[in-house]
């Protein structure tokens, strides 16, 4: 392989586009496959790979599913509110104990609800979460 060169892109003044856009426009779906395909730096994931892809779940879709705001929603589930907003914004994608939470948030809220409330009287606020973000 070649060495990589870094160099900085000068807005004003961008490389010329020889894109053929009406020729892109009027391909098959099957051209742009083949296309694709042919191209050894962007293949497409195989149904092995795209199986073996973790799934991040939608923090905001969940979320509003609920009918919850980022507070609201921060508070009920003793997540950091400033956390909420960062998946939610893309800044941060969940780890592995938090996708989890989320799954069961996502599919039985009420049940992580009572765990939580039962949690809580027995040993307070796991963490000691007080929501102040």
């Amino acid at each position: 392989m070649g060495k990589i060169r870094r160099f900085k892109l000068d807005p004003k003044n961008l490389p010329k586009d020889v894109t053929d856009w009406e020729r892109v426009r009027k391909m098959t779906d099957a051209e742009v496959l083949r296309a694709a395909r042919s191209d050894p730096d962007a293949q497409p994931l195989t149904a092995r790979q795209l199986k073996q892809m973790m799934r991040v779940p939608d923090v905001r879709r969940v979320r509003r599913k609920l009918g919850m705001s980022q507070a609201g929603f921060a508070r009920a589930f003793w997540l950091s509110l400033g956390t909420v907003r960062d998946w939610e914004q893309g800044r941060f994608s969940p780890e592995a104990p938090a996708r989890v939470l989320l799954a069961v948030i996502e599919h039985e809220p009420a049940a992580v609800r009572r765990a939580l409330k039962a949690s809580e009287g027995k040993q307070g606020r796991a963490g000691g979460h007080a929501h102040s973000d």
